[in-house]
């Protein structure tokens, strides 16, 4: 039974390999020049966009209907795109959805960009603004729905061969559990580098759109004072913690501007 258990587990450890690399095309991003494994095309990204947008916008009481502030969102998140992806194939929608409780905000592939009125409300400057929005674009071009798609069907497939290898009769439970927690564990720690990677183009994108970096820092400290210090543990999370992200975009920042972020940029 062991035997032929591992042999099970063997085939479907090929079948989830095969299935990633057979299902998944390898490109290199144009914006972060990493080669990456994505499931969808840019337009199917796109397409998949637009179609769930009506929905997402909905869960959060839909848009605001407030005329000159979705006018400001637009203002500043279409000059962030021109500032920094003149050619980009991606369709580019703002919202300002209605939710006066929920800070968040966050894109779906292909464009389509959403932040709350709860967290708009606690923005101080255009510049943190442009910081929520830039580290959103960060998400679209960056690819990261498209290759998470990808890696998801590779984990799923790695942790129903580490299910089938490792079960236990006495302990099914147990021995089911155990791959698919790690499975989830991975996909969270790509989740946090995704983040990451998305201050960092929001660095980048803030700085040549003319707003001074800076705001993404106040942007993070605002999402932490927003969670009242409650969070899980980093490596239970989707993303890092704030503390850690503040030290990252520090970081960039002294990269992109070693003498000294300069005067005159936006706050």
């Amino acid at each position: 039974m062991r035997f032929g258990r591992l042999i099970a587990a063997f085939f479907a450890l090929l079948l989830a390999v095969g299935g990633y690399f057979f299902s998944t095309r390898k490109e290199v991003n144009p914006v972060t020049g990493e080669t990456q494994r994505v499931a969808l095309t840019v337009d199917q990204e796109i397409a998949l966009g637009l179609q769930s947008a009506p929905e997402m916008a909905q869960q959060f009481g839909g848009e605001l209907p407030d005329a000159q502030a979705q006018a400001m969102v637009d203002r500043i998140g279409n000059g962030l795109v021109q500032a920094n992806l003149p050619d980009t194939p991606y369709r580019f929608d703002f919202h300002l959805l209605a939710d006066p409780q929920t800070v968040n905000a966050f894109a779906l592939p292909g464009g389509q960009i959403f932040i709350t009125a709860a967290l708009a409300e606690r923005l101080q400057t255009e510049g943190q603004l442009a910081g929520v929005l830039g580290h959103e674009i960060g998400h679209v071009v960056g690819r990261h729905s498209a290759e998470q798609m990808a890696k998801a069907m590779l984990y799923q497939g790695l942790a129903n061969a580490g299910t089938i290898a490792t079960y236990d009769p006495n302990n099914p439970n147990v021995a089911a559990a155990v791959p698919q927690l790690v499975a989830q564990l991975t996909q969270m720690k790509h989740g946090r580098d995704d983040e990451l990677q998305s201050d960092e183009l929001g660095v980048r994108f803030l700085a040549e759109a003319g707003y001074d970096p800076r705001a993404l820092i106040r942007v993070m400290q605002i999402l932490e004072e927003a969670s009242g210090g409650a969070r899980q543990p980093e490596f239970a999370s989707t993303h890092p913690n704030p503390g850690n992200r503040i030290e990252r975009i520090e970081a960039t920042i002294r990269a992109r501007f070693p003498r000294g972020v300069p005067e005159g940029l936006k706050e």
